[in-house]
């Protein structure tokens, strides 16, 4: 069982009906969080994953419904959060849709729905979230990127996903930036490949896939008060894959 870094603290994940989301959403839970799970359509899911935070010693955990694409939907989820919990303290911004083939088979709508929900979303809730994270001078976003993201490497398969994966990584080393005399901190944590995934390469690093908690453990360095002098960061969580150029 983690110590209680999140004592009195809200924690709006995003996404975290399942997967990843939900393995972080849960770690908060543990590490003392009033944690709100966030879904857009995955309603049962979402409520499963709050009994579970329950479950861990968060026994105000709730869940919110948005589409963090849409500014008036953001708004309407975080006065939800902020009229059941409080206003968020740790925002973790893990929505993201994924297009896995060539750019040029993919429909505009696909594409635009990628850069939306991974890039757009990472955007509005994270404006969203700063007021009052500045106002009580302590805040904490984690944006969820993609490995690689640090090289601009060019794939034409899942491209839209890169471009939208390394704008998250350019905004998060800016937002550290514009908050660094806030009491503000953001960081990225950028998985390869998850065990949740739907495609899976040839060849999985140390012989498996990360984790989702894996993933979840990395946020948590974030968000703990040890880590208060860490911003702009971003940890891949990799296994130590190598990507190839083309």
């Amino acid at each position: 069982m983690l110590s209680p870094q999140l004592d009195g603290r809200v924690a709006l994940v995003t996404g975290s009906a399942r997967g990843v989301g939900r393995a972080i959403a849960l770690r908060a839970a543990v590490a003392g969080a009033d944690v709100a799970i966030h879904y857009h359509t995955s309603e049962d899911a979402a409520e499963e994953a709050a009994e579970e935070a329950r479950e861990l010693g968060a026994p105000n955990a709730t869940t919110v419904q948005g589409d963090v694409t849409d500014p008036d939907s953001v708004d309407e989820l975080f006065a939800a959060v902020e009229d059941e919990l409080g206003p968020v303290d740790v925002l973790v911004n893990n929505v993201g849709d994924f297009a896995p083939a060539h750019w040029e088979d993919i429909e505009f709508d696909a594409w635009k729905g990628v850069i939306e929900t991974n890039f757009y979303g990472t955007y509005l809730c994270s404006k969203r979230a700063l007021s009052g994270m500045r106002e009580q001078s302590w805040g904490r976003v984690v944006n969820v990127g993609y490995a690689g993201s640090e090289k601009a490497l060019v794939y034409p398969k899942n491209f839209p996903y890169f471009v939208a994966k390394t704008g998250v990584l350019m905004f998060t080393r800016m937002l550290a930036a514009d908050t660094q005399d806030d009491g503000v901190t953001v960081n990225a944590v950028s998985p390869y490949v998850v065990e949740t995934s739907d495609e899976f390469p040839d060849d999985a690093p140390r012989g498996r896939w990360a984790s989702v908690e894996d993933i979840a453990h990395a946020a948590a360095f974030f968000w703990d008060e040890d880590s208060a002098y860490v911003s702009g960061e971003n940890v891949e969580v990799d296994g130590g894959w190598l990507p190839e150029t083309l």
